[in-house]
């Protein structure tokens, strides 16, 4: 399964119902149209969440992700109000796949102007099939530290965390040593297994006295025998439908699986409760593909789709946690508890090394898939 695969199994299978919303004229979507000469976006330093209006006219765009309750989000929360603000035409695609962004670069012919993508695939992508962000343009200044790069911005952070069953376990299980322990803490354990990423490779050193600061670079052999004194315990889910399903029919005593899921879980009665102190921050991002048609317009698009009011909107629209510092959605106790920027979470879970990841991953997927089979 590919990690565009992998990604789309994130969100609901509900399609890109926001497609036909943003289809604002049939001729007028993709990137293929003729952009003006010069695009005046006005003076002064760029505004997270701001655009000038009617700067765009006549400049048509497509925003690609991986449809469902997400892309449908984002496109309420951000893309939408961008096209109406800045005059531009803006047709939602997808899903988001590598491939088709390798095949529009290597052709010339690139339809997609921003793109929602996996950080891990993104941060081997800078200067390659990604090309590099203007920050002229693109106010970053309320992301939180550590997660734009050169060629990326998050879209929204979410986390790898397990969650125990509390009808099961009376003494809560709450560390990755507890993960690990099938004698104190009996019962079936899932994890994702068709797909390698950040999470129980973290969890598995932390599990055998890695200190979380001494991570990276990830031993991945020594992860891989701690999970193999685990496997006979080990279930595993290859879509994030699967594991939600897995939690809501108690198939697994703990899961190590997405919050987003997780949340989805506990929203339908399952009794269920995250274990902040193993979760690992990951996050989706946007990027722009190289020999993107409208670059600057691209530029413009993300840093609307960054403000405040905007990040907000999408938290409330898909339980994702925001990426801009002062954002504070408005989510019932339950979305709290899976809000990685609430405080209490966040002092707690461990950031991914995206570059990392971004380098290593085709490795650690051939190693983690032979492991599994």
């Amino acid at each position: 399964m590919s990690a565009s695969t992998r990604r789309r199994a994130k969100v609901l299978p509900v399609g890109i119902a926001a497609t036909a919303a943003l289809l604002l004229s049939a001729c007028g979507g993709g990137a293929g149209g003729a952009a003006p000469a010069e695009v005046d976006l006005g003076s002064g330093p760029a505004q997270a969440g701001t655009v000038k209006a009617g700067a765009l006219e006549g400049v048509n765009m497509t925003f690609a992700s991986y449809g469902g309750i997400y892309q449908d989000g984002q496109m309420a929360a951000a893309i939408t109000p961008f096209a109406e603000e800045s005059g531009a035409r803006v047709l939602s695609d997808g899903p988001m796949e590598y491939a088709k962004i390798q095949a529009q670069v290597e052709s010339n012919n690139v339809t997609w102007d921003v793109v929602d993508t996996d950080s891990n695939w993104a941060a081997g992508q800078c200067g390659k099939l990604l090309q590099k962000l203007d920050y002229s343009i693109i106010d970053k200044s309320n992301i939180p530290e550590g997660l734009a790069s050169d060629c990326y911005v998050p879209a929204m952070q979410y986390a790898t965390v397990m969650v125990y069953n509390t009808e099961k376990y009376s003494d809560a299980p709450t560390t990755w040593k507890d993960f690990f322990d099938t004698k104190k803490y009996p019962g079936k354990r899932a994890i994702q297994g068709n797909d390698a990423g950040a999470g129980i490779f973290e969890g598995a050193l932390i599990a055998d006295g890695v200190a979380p600061e001494d991570l990276y670079p990830l031993d991945i052999d020594r992860a891989l025998a701690k999970l193999d004194t685990i496997k006979d315990s080990l279930v595993y889910w290859s879509t994030g439908a699967q594991a939600q399903q897995m939690l809501e029919a108690k198939e697994a005593d703990m899961a190590v699986v997405w919050s987003g899921r997780a949340f989805g879980a506990v929203e339908n009665g399952a009794p269920f409760e995250p274990a902040w102190d193993t979760g690992v921050v990951v996050m989706d991002v946007l990027a722009v593909p190289t020999n993107a048609k409208n670059p600057k317009a691209s530029m413009a698009l993300i840093n609307y789709y960054l403000g405040k009011e905007q990040q907000e909107k999408l938290t409330e629209e898909t339980s994702y946690s925001p990426v801009h510092l002062e954002a504070k959605p408005e989510v019932n106790e339950n979305g709290r508890k899976f809000l990685i920027t609430e405080p209490e979470i966040a002092e707690k879970v461990i950031v991914s090394d995206f570059a990392w990841w971004g380098e290593n991953y085709a490795d650690v997927l051939e190693k983690y898939t032979a492991w599994v089979s």
